[in-house]
């Protein structure tokens, strides 16, 4: 497995394998990887014949006031798990490789954005649409992996890829989750034993929100609301949003559609965890 930190390199890599005929697949993440990572590359590895992962805590993604410089940094472990996993190539970056101190471009993709997560955390799907503009720039994939528990960035990613004509597949693998429910996070190593406990009603909502969804009656609104009371009743969890909404435009639903999905947020401490599931109504 090769390990670049040069842009200009890791492309110049990339486009000649290209030339060669091989099919590209990436896997963008933020390091501290869990088997929900290893299977993006496994997938990757599955579906082309070059494999890169890119490893790089984004700044432009984090808030003033969130966890940019507490976010795990394990990039040792974390080659070996990409090695493992069967990456034939980790792209490593500097912040100064990616960001010059004279950087004024973006990339902004509208309305996705402005509900749930990009209006809790404003500014925080620019960081994440720059960079991964970036990354698939650097890395000219023919396809791209992300997993589903971020299901508002790679419904934004879809957007981005679609409205810049850039012809990247992109590839949305189910969520990983413990054998108790909980979704597989790099964020669940700061959850306290309480906490972890506290934790699992975010995936009992979801499967409260599948059930309602399978009987007969029962609207989004109303299965949002229950949703909202199981978290509000639990101790030490402070709900961010519980919510059923259309798969594609993730605006709220008057009638009962024949799918939807489900996403929540919540915060124990200072943790805060995100989950989804899509519904099919019966």
């Amino acid at each position: 497995m090769l390990v670049e930190c040069s842009p200009a390199k890791t492309r110049q890599l990339l486009m000649a394998r290209k030339k060669e005929g091989a099919t590209v697949g990436v896997v963008p993440t933020m390091g501290a990887l869990h088997q929900g990572h290893l299977n993006l590359i496994d997938a990757a590895a599955t579906d082309c014949d070059f494999v890169v992962a890119t490893i790089f805590v984004n700044p432009t993604q984090f808030g003033p006031n969130e966890d940019f410089k507490r976010y795990p940094r394990t990039l040792q472990s974390d080659l070996q798990l990409c090695e493992k996993a069967g990456a034939d190539l980790v792209f490593t970056p500097d912040t100064a490789d990616m960001y010059s101190s004279d950087a004024a471009t973006s990339v902004h993709v509208s309305r996705l954005t402005e509900v749930l997560e990009g209006a809790l955390r404003p500014g925080h799907f620019d960081g994440v649409t720059t960079v991964v503009a970036k990354l698939f720039n650097i890395t000219v994939p023919d396809k791209a992996f992300f997993g589903q528990k971020d299901y508002q960035q790679q419904l934004i990613v879809r957007r981005m890829i679609a409205d810049l004509n850039w012809g990247i597949e992109i590839v949305t693998c189910p969520t990983v989750r413990e054998s108790d429910g909980l979704a597989m996070s790099s964020r669940n190593r700061y959850l306290s034993a309480d906490q972890r406990q506290q934790a699992l009603v975010l995936s009992r909502s979801l499967e409260l929100a599948e059930m309602l969804a399978a009987e007969c009656g029962n609207l989004p609104n109303d299965i949002a609301a229950k949703m909202q009371q199981l978290v509000q009743e639990s101790h030490g969890v402070q709900l961010d949003y519980a919510v059923v909404v259309d798969c594609e435009t993730l605006q709220t639903l008057s009638h009962r559609p024949s799918q939807a999905v489900a996403l929540i947020a919540a915060k124990l401490g200072t943790t805060r965890l995100i989950d989804n599931a899509i519904l099919r109504f019966t």
